[in-house]
């Protein structure tokens, strides 16, 4: 089982860019997906989630500017990323909480992280 991330990169202030995670391997179902970030020096903190039922999570600083959604089929959650700031600046992690096949509860997992950098 894996998270591959993709989509990260630099772009300018008030850029855009969409960050993409595909969950694979032997999956019955995802509960919650979503991003994390982490920028140098700081903690690992949430950015949105969304749950098996359809409500989405999303922190304060990124309201408004970032949409995340998923494809259920696709095991796929997207993050789309518009008006970047410097301060959007980290690493972007790819969580999901996965129910496997033949294993019990829910196992949780982290992406590989992938690089967003906003800079003029």
């Amino acid at each position: 089982v894996q998270l591959q991330a993709s989509g990260g990169g630099l772009v300018q202030p008030g850029g855009s860019l969409r960050l993409s995670c595909v969950a694979s391997g032997r999956i019955a179902s995802i509960d919650a997906m979503g991003w994390y970030r982490q920028a140098p020096g700081k903690q690992r903190e949430l950015v949105a989630i969304s749950t098996s039922g359809g409500s989405t999570v999303y922190a304060d600083f990124v309201k408004d500017r970032f949409t995340i959604s998923r494809d259920n089929a696709k095991n796929t959650v997207n993050l789309q990323m518009d008006s970047l700031k410097p301060e959007d600046t980290a690493v972007y992690y790819c969580n999901a909480d996965l129910r496997l096949v033949g294993r019990l509860g829910v196992t949780n997992y982290w992406g590989q992280g992938t690089q967003v950098t906003v800079s003029s």
